[in-house]
Protein backbone atom coordinates (compact mmCIF):
# COMPACT_ATOMS: atom_id res chain seq x y z
CA UNK A 1 0.00 0.00 0.00
CA UNK A 2 2.87 2.43 0.70
CA UNK A 3 4.04 2.40 -2.92
CA UNK A 4 0.57 2.08 -4.50
CA UNK A 5 -2.67 3.96 -4.87
CA UNK A 6 -6.03 2.30 -4.36
CA UNK A 7 -9.01 3.72 -6.25
CA UNK A 8 -12.64 2.83 -5.47
CA UNK A 9 -15.29 4.26 -7.79
CA UNK A 10 -18.91 4.54 -6.66
CA UNK A 11 -20.83 5.27 -9.89
CA UNK A 12 -24.18 3.68 -9.13
CA UNK A 13 -25.67 7.12 -9.56
CA UNK A 14 -23.89 8.62 -12.62
CA UNK A 15 -24.89 12.12 -11.52
CA UNK A 16 -23.33 11.71 -8.07
CA UNK A 17 -19.99 9.93 -8.42
CA UNK A 18 -17.68 9.33 -5.48
CA UNK A 19 -13.98 8.49 -5.80
CA UNK A 20 -12.11 7.00 -2.85
CA UNK A 21 -8.31 7.28 -2.86
CA UNK A 22 -6.02 5.44 -0.45
CA UNK A 23 -2.22 5.16 -0.32
CA UNK A 24 0.37 7.27 -2.12
CA UNK A 25 -0.68 9.57 -4.95
CA UNK A 26 2.68 10.46 -6.45
CA UNK A 27 4.41 10.66 -9.82
CA UNK A 28 4.62 6.86 -10.09
CA UNK A 29 1.05 6.03 -9.15
CA UNK A 30 -0.93 9.00 -10.47
CA UNK A 31 -0.75 7.75 -14.04
CA UNK A 32 -2.69 4.61 -13.12
CA UNK A 33 -5.77 6.57 -12.00
CA UNK A 34 -5.50 9.72 -14.14
CA UNK A 35 -6.96 8.45 -17.42
CA UNK A 36 -9.57 6.25 -15.74
CA UNK A 37 -11.00 9.09 -13.65
CA UNK A 38 -10.91 11.68 -16.43
CA UNK A 39 -12.66 9.30 -18.84
CA UNK A 40 -15.32 8.58 -16.21
CA UNK A 41 -15.81 12.29 -15.62
CA UNK A 42 -16.02 13.10 -19.33
CA UNK A 43 -18.45 10.23 -19.97
CA UNK A 44 -21.03 10.97 -17.25
CA UNK A 45 -20.36 14.67 -16.52
CA UNK A 46 -21.77 14.22 -13.00
CA UNK A 47 -23.55 17.04 -11.23
CA UNK A 48 -21.55 16.26 -8.11
CA UNK A 49 -18.08 14.70 -7.99
CA UNK A 50 -16.74 13.85 -4.53
CA UNK A 51 -13.19 12.69 -3.76
CA UNK A 52 -12.72 10.88 -0.45
CA UNK A 53 -9.05 11.41 0.45
CA UNK A 54 -9.24 10.38 4.11
CA UNK A 55 -6.86 7.44 3.62
CA UNK A 56 -4.52 9.33 1.28
CA UNK A 57 -1.12 9.16 3.03
CA UNK A 58 1.06 11.07 0.57
CA UNK A 59 0.60 13.39 -2.38
CA UNK A 60 3.26 15.14 -4.47
CA UNK A 61 3.02 17.63 -7.33
CA UNK A 62 1.66 15.05 -9.74
CA UNK A 63 -1.10 14.09 -7.34
CA UNK A 64 -2.00 17.72 -6.68
CA UNK A 65 -2.17 18.29 -10.43
CA UNK A 66 -4.57 15.34 -10.73
CA UNK A 67 -6.88 16.66 -8.01
CA UNK A 68 -6.80 20.14 -9.47
CA UNK A 69 -7.53 18.78 -12.96
CA UNK A 70 -10.70 17.12 -11.69
CA UNK A 71 -11.71 20.38 -10.01
CA UNK A 72 -11.06 22.49 -13.11
CA UNK A 73 -13.08 20.17 -15.35
CA UNK A 74 -16.04 20.20 -12.95
CA UNK A 75 -15.98 24.00 -12.71
CA UNK A 76 -15.73 24.25 -16.49
CA UNK A 77 -18.94 22.20 -16.73
CA UNK A 78 -20.49 24.32 -13.94
CA UNK A 79 -20.83 21.23 -11.74
CA UNK A 80 -20.10 20.61 -8.05
CA UNK A 81 -16.76 19.27 -6.77
CA UNK A 82 -15.61 18.50 -3.25
CA UNK A 83 -12.75 16.78 -1.45
CA UNK A 84 -13.36 15.03 1.88
CA UNK A 85 -10.86 14.06 4.55
CA UNK A 86 -7.76 15.56 2.92
CA UNK A 87 -4.92 16.00 5.43
CA UNK A 88 -4.25 19.62 6.45
CA UNK A 89 -0.76 19.79 4.91
CA UNK A 90 -2.00 18.39 1.60
CA UNK A 91 -5.02 20.66 1.67
CA UNK A 92 -2.75 23.67 2.23
CA UNK A 93 -0.61 22.65 -0.77
CA UNK A 94 -3.68 22.21 -2.96
CA UNK A 95 -5.03 25.63 -1.92
CA UNK A 96 -1.75 27.34 -2.79
CA UNK A 97 -1.66 25.74 -6.24
CA UNK A 98 -5.29 26.66 -6.85
CA UNK A 99 -4.71 30.27 -5.79
CA UNK A 100 -1.68 30.55 -8.08
CA UNK A 101 -3.66 29.14 -11.01
CA UNK A 102 -6.47 31.61 -10.34
CA UNK A 103 -4.01 34.52 -10.28
CA UNK A 104 -2.58 33.52 -13.65
CA UNK A 105 -6.08 33.12 -15.09
CA UNK A 106 -7.28 36.47 -13.72
CA UNK A 107 -4.23 38.35 -14.98
CA UNK A 108 -3.93 37.65 -18.70
CA UNK A 109 -1.22 39.15 -20.84
CA UNK A 110 -1.76 42.92 -20.88
CA UNK A 111 -2.78 44.64 -24.09
CA UNK A 112 -0.46 47.49 -24.95
CA UNK A 113 -1.39 50.55 -26.94
CA UNK A 114 0.55 51.87 -29.91
CA UNK A 115 2.81 54.19 -27.93
CA UNK A 116 3.50 51.49 -25.33
CA UNK A 117 4.47 49.03 -28.09
CA UNK A 118 6.80 51.63 -29.60
CA UNK A 119 8.32 52.17 -26.16
CA UNK A 120 8.89 48.44 -25.63
CA UNK A 121 10.46 48.06 -29.07
CA UNK A 122 12.71 51.07 -28.50
CA UNK A 123 13.78 49.78 -25.08
CA UNK A 124 14.57 46.35 -26.49
CA UNK A 125 16.58 47.87 -29.35
CA UNK A 126 18.56 50.05 -26.93
CA UNK A 127 19.25 47.08 -24.65
CA UNK A 128 20.40 45.01 -27.64
CA UNK A 129 22.62 47.85 -28.80
CA UNK A 130 24.15 48.19 -25.34
CA UNK A 131 24.83 44.44 -25.13
CA UNK A 132 26.31 44.41 -28.63
CA UNK A 133 28.60 47.36 -27.91
CA UNK A 134 29.74 45.75 -24.65
CA UNK A 135 30.44 42.47 -26.43
CA UNK A 136 32.37 44.13 -29.27
CA UNK A 137 34.37 46.11 -26.73
CA UNK A 138 35.31 42.86 -25.01
CA UNK A 139 36.26 41.30 -28.36
CA UNK A 140 38.60 44.18 -29.28
CA UNK A 141 40.08 44.26 -25.78
CA UNK A 142 40.96 40.56 -25.71
CA UNK A 143 42.10 40.57 -29.35
CA UNK A 144 44.52 43.38 -28.57
CA UNK A 145 45.73 41.42 -25.56
CA UNK A 146 46.21 38.34 -27.77
CA UNK A 147 48.27 40.37 -30.24
CA UNK A 148 50.49 41.75 -27.48
CA UNK A 149 50.79 38.37 -25.72
CA UNK A 150 50.41 35.52 -28.23
CA UNK A 151 51.15 32.97 -25.50
CA UNK A 152 47.73 33.73 -24.00
CA UNK A 153 45.98 32.32 -27.09
CA UNK A 154 44.60 28.80 -26.69
CA UNK A 155 46.41 27.44 -29.75
CA UNK A 156 44.80 23.98 -29.81
CA UNK A 157 41.34 25.50 -29.88
CA UNK A 158 42.51 27.95 -32.55
CA UNK A 159 43.80 25.13 -34.78
CA UNK A 160 40.53 23.25 -34.36
CA UNK A 161 38.50 26.37 -35.20
CA UNK A 162 40.69 27.08 -38.27
CA UNK A 163 40.14 23.52 -39.50
CA UNK A 164 36.40 23.83 -39.00
CA UNK A 165 36.15 27.22 -40.69
CA UNK A 166 38.69 26.73 -43.46
CA UNK A 167 39.47 23.26 -44.87
CA UNK A 168 36.07 21.80 -44.01
CA UNK A 169 34.35 24.61 -45.93
CA UNK A 170 36.44 24.36 -49.10
CA UNK A 171 34.15 21.89 -50.97
CA UNK A 172 31.07 24.11 -50.70
CA UNK A 173 33.17 27.21 -51.48
CA UNK A 174 34.55 25.58 -54.64
CA UNK A 175 31.10 24.43 -55.75
CA UNK A 176 29.45 27.82 -55.21
CA UNK A 177 32.34 29.71 -56.81
CA UNK A 178 32.34 27.54 -59.91
CA UNK A 179 28.54 27.76 -60.31
CA UNK A 180 28.53 31.56 -59.85
CA UNK A 181 31.24 32.08 -62.47
CA UNK A 182 29.63 29.62 -64.86
CA UNK A 183 26.10 31.04 -64.56
CA UNK A 184 27.18 34.69 -64.62
CA UNK A 185 29.16 34.09 -67.81
CA UNK A 186 26.25 32.30 -69.48
CA UNK A 187 23.74 34.96 -68.43
CA UNK A 188 25.92 37.77 -69.80
CA UNK A 189 26.82 35.98 -73.05
CA UNK A 190 23.54 36.65 -74.85
CA UNK A 191 23.24 40.40 -74.08
CA UNK A 192 26.90 40.99 -74.96
CA UNK A 193 26.47 39.01 -78.18
CA UNK A 194 23.96 41.62 -79.32
CA UNK A 195 26.80 44.18 -79.33
CA UNK A 196 29.46 41.76 -80.55
CA UNK A 197 31.28 42.10 -77.23
CA UNK A 198 31.33 38.57 -75.81
CA UNK A 199 35.04 38.90 -75.19
CA UNK A 200 34.17 41.28 -72.35
CA UNK A 201 32.51 38.47 -70.41
CA UNK A 202 35.91 37.94 -68.77
CA UNK A 203 36.02 41.61 -67.72
CA UNK A 204 32.52 41.53 -66.28
CA UNK A 205 32.85 38.25 -64.39
CA UNK A 206 36.42 38.96 -63.22
CA UNK A 207 35.62 42.38 -61.73
CA UNK A 208 32.35 41.13 -60.20
CA UNK A 209 34.04 38.17 -58.53
CA UNK A 210 37.10 40.03 -57.24
CA UNK A 211 35.39 43.17 -56.02
CA UNK A 212 31.99 41.95 -54.88
CA UNK A 213 30.77 38.39 -55.36
CA UNK A 214 33.85 36.64 -53.99
CA UNK A 215 33.96 38.34 -50.57
CA UNK A 216 30.18 38.64 -50.27
CA UNK A 217 29.24 35.06 -51.18
CA UNK A 218 32.04 33.67 -49.01
CA UNK A 219 30.75 35.68 -46.06
CA UNK A 220 27.16 34.57 -46.68
CA UNK A 221 28.25 30.93 -46.74
CA UNK A 222 30.27 31.37 -43.55
CA UNK A 223 27.36 33.03 -41.78
CA UNK A 224 25.03 30.21 -42.77
CA UNK A 225 27.56 27.48 -42.02
CA UNK A 226 30.00 28.74 -39.37
CA UNK A 227 28.15 31.50 -37.51
CA UNK A 228 25.18 29.21 -36.97
CA UNK A 229 27.55 26.51 -35.72
CA UNK A 230 29.18 28.92 -33.26
CA UNK A 231 25.79 30.10 -32.02
CA UNK A 232 24.59 26.51 -31.54
CA UNK A 233 27.78 25.38 -29.74
CA UNK A 234 27.98 28.32 -27.35
CA UNK A 235 24.19 28.36 -26.92
CA UNK A 236 24.26 24.72 -25.83
CA UNK A 237 27.01 25.58 -23.34
CA UNK A 238 24.81 28.40 -22.04
CA UNK A 239 21.83 26.07 -21.64
CA UNK A 240 24.01 23.50 -19.84
CA UNK A 241 25.30 26.27 -17.54
CA UNK A 242 28.88 25.75 -18.70
CA UNK A 243 29.17 29.48 -19.37
CA UNK A 244 28.01 30.19 -15.81
CA UNK A 245 30.66 27.78 -14.58
CA UNK A 246 33.35 29.75 -16.44
CA UNK A 247 32.14 33.00 -14.86
CA UNK A 248 32.12 31.34 -11.43
CA UNK A 249 35.75 30.30 -11.93
CA UNK A 250 36.68 33.88 -12.83
CA UNK A 251 37.14 33.19 -16.58
CA UNK A 252 35.72 35.52 -19.21
CA UNK A 253 33.43 33.69 -21.67
CA UNK A 254 34.47 36.17 -24.36
CA UNK A 255 38.15 35.37 -23.93
CA UNK A 256 37.66 31.65 -23.37
CA UNK A 257 35.03 30.87 -26.02
CA UNK A 258 35.00 33.56 -28.71
CA UNK A 259 38.52 34.87 -29.36
CA UNK A 260 39.83 31.73 -31.07
CA UNK A 261 36.68 31.47 -33.18
CA UNK A 262 36.83 35.12 -34.25
CA UNK A 263 40.54 34.85 -35.13
CA UNK A 264 39.86 31.70 -37.17
CA UNK A 265 37.07 33.27 -39.25
CA UNK A 266 39.06 36.49 -39.75
CA UNK A 267 42.09 34.57 -41.04
CA UNK A 268 40.24 32.02 -43.16
CA UNK A 269 37.68 34.22 -44.90
CA UNK A 270 40.20 35.93 -47.28
CA UNK A 271 41.67 32.53 -48.21
CA UNK A 272 38.25 31.02 -48.83
CA UNK A 273 37.33 34.09 -50.86
CA UNK A 274 40.38 33.51 -53.07
CA UNK A 275 39.28 29.90 -53.63
CA UNK A 276 35.78 31.05 -54.59
CA UNK A 277 37.18 33.66 -57.00
CA UNK A 278 39.60 31.16 -58.57
CA UNK A 279 36.97 28.54 -59.29
CA UNK A 280 34.51 31.21 -60.39
CA UNK A 281 37.05 32.30 -63.00
CA UNK A 282 37.49 28.66 -64.04
CA UNK A 283 33.74 28.38 -64.56
CA UNK A 284 33.79 31.57 -66.61
CA UNK A 285 36.66 30.26 -68.77
CA UNK A 286 34.72 27.09 -69.59
CA UNK A 287 31.88 29.19 -70.96
CA UNK A 288 34.25 31.40 -72.97
CA UNK A 289 36.03 28.33 -74.31
CA UNK A 290 32.68 26.99 -75.52
CA UNK A 291 32.09 30.36 -77.20
CA UNK A 292 35.41 30.03 -79.07
CA UNK A 293 37.89 32.03 -76.98
CA UNK A 294 41.20 30.43 -76.02
CA UNK A 295 42.96 30.64 -72.65
CA UNK A 296 45.44 33.36 -73.67
CA UNK A 297 42.71 35.72 -74.83
CA UNK A 298 40.80 35.09 -71.62
CA UNK A 299 43.87 35.69 -69.47
CA UNK A 300 44.74 38.95 -71.30
CA UNK A 301 41.23 40.25 -70.76
CA UNK A 302 41.47 39.49 -67.02
CA UNK A 303 44.85 41.23 -66.75
CA UNK A 304 43.43 44.36 -68.39
CA UNK A 305 40.24 44.38 -66.33
CA UNK A 306 41.29 43.32 -62.83
CA UNK A 307 43.89 45.54 -61.16
CA UNK A 308 45.67 45.25 -57.83
CA UNK A 309 43.38 47.83 -56.08
CA UNK A 310 40.39 45.66 -57.00
CA UNK A 311 42.02 42.58 -55.43
CA UNK A 312 43.13 44.45 -52.31
CA UNK A 313 39.70 46.03 -51.91
CA UNK A 314 38.09 42.60 -52.06
CA UNK A 315 40.54 41.17 -49.51
CA UNK A 316 39.88 44.04 -47.09
CA UNK A 317 36.17 43.30 -47.39
CA UNK A 318 36.85 39.62 -46.71
CA UNK A 319 38.77 40.37 -43.51
CA UNK A 320 35.98 42.58 -42.16
CA UNK A 321 33.27 40.14 -43.25
CA UNK A 322 35.15 37.25 -41.57
CA UNK A 323 35.42 39.20 -38.33
CA UNK A 324 31.68 39.92 -38.47
CA UNK A 325 30.76 36.30 -39.19
CA UNK A 326 32.70 35.00 -36.19
CA UNK A 327 31.54 37.76 -33.84
CA UNK A 328 27.84 37.49 -34.73
CA UNK A 329 27.76 33.74 -34.13
CA UNK A 330 29.49 34.01 -30.76
CA UNK A 331 27.38 37.00 -29.70
CA UNK A 332 24.04 35.28 -30.21
CA UNK A 333 25.40 32.08 -28.72
CA UNK A 334 26.15 33.93 -25.48
CA UNK A 335 22.71 35.63 -25.63
CA UNK A 336 20.89 32.28 -25.76
CA UNK A 337 17.94 32.11 -23.39
CA UNK A 338 16.87 29.06 -21.42
CA UNK A 339 14.21 26.79 -22.86
CA UNK A 340 13.73 24.08 -25.44
CA UNK A 341 13.78 26.54 -28.35
CA UNK A 342 16.57 28.76 -27.02
CA UNK A 343 19.40 27.34 -29.12
CA UNK A 344 17.35 27.24 -32.32
CA UNK A 345 16.15 30.81 -31.81
CA UNK A 346 19.71 32.07 -31.23
CA UNK A 347 20.99 30.24 -34.30
CA UNK A 348 18.26 31.75 -36.45
CA UNK A 349 18.95 35.25 -35.13
CA UNK A 350 22.67 34.82 -35.77
CA UNK A 351 22.09 33.92 -39.43
CA UNK A 352 19.36 36.50 -40.16
CA UNK A 353 20.99 39.42 -38.36
CA UNK A 354 24.41 38.45 -39.68
CA UNK A 355 23.22 38.61 -43.30
CA UNK A 356 21.41 41.91 -42.70
CA UNK A 357 24.50 43.44 -41.10
CA UNK A 358 26.65 42.03 -43.90
CA UNK A 359 24.54 43.79 -46.54
CA UNK A 360 24.70 47.07 -44.63
CA UNK A 361 28.48 46.91 -44.23
CA UNK A 362 28.89 45.94 -47.88
CA UNK A 363 26.90 49.03 -48.88
CA UNK A 364 29.16 51.18 -46.69
CA UNK A 365 32.23 49.67 -48.37
CA UNK A 366 30.77 50.39 -51.82
CA UNK A 367 30.21 54.04 -50.93
CA UNK A 368 33.71 54.40 -49.45
CA UNK A 369 35.32 52.77 -52.51
CA UNK A 370 33.32 55.06 -54.76
CA UNK A 371 34.58 58.13 -52.92
CA UNK A 372 38.14 56.76 -53.09
CA UNK A 373 37.82 56.07 -56.80
CA UNK A 374 38.56 52.35 -56.43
Amino acid sequence: MQDQIQLIIDDHNPQDIKLTLAGRLDMRTTNSVWDKCLELQAKFQPNNLTVNAQNLTYCDGAGIAFLQKLQLLQHKLHKQYSIEGLQPNLKNLLNKVTERTAQITQHPKPHYGLMEKIGHITTNLLNDARENVTFMGGIFYYLWGAILKPNTIRWKDLYYAIENVGPNAIPIIILVGFVIGFITAFQSALPLETFGAQIYIANLVGIALVRELGPLMTAVLLIGRTSSSFAAEIGTMKINQEVDALITMGLSPIKFLTITRVIATTLMTPLLSMFLILFGLIGCFIVMHVLGFNFHVYLNQLEEAVKMPDLLGGLVKSVVFGFMAGSIGCLYGLKTKMGASGVGFSTTRAVVNGIILLIIVDGIFSYIYYLMGI
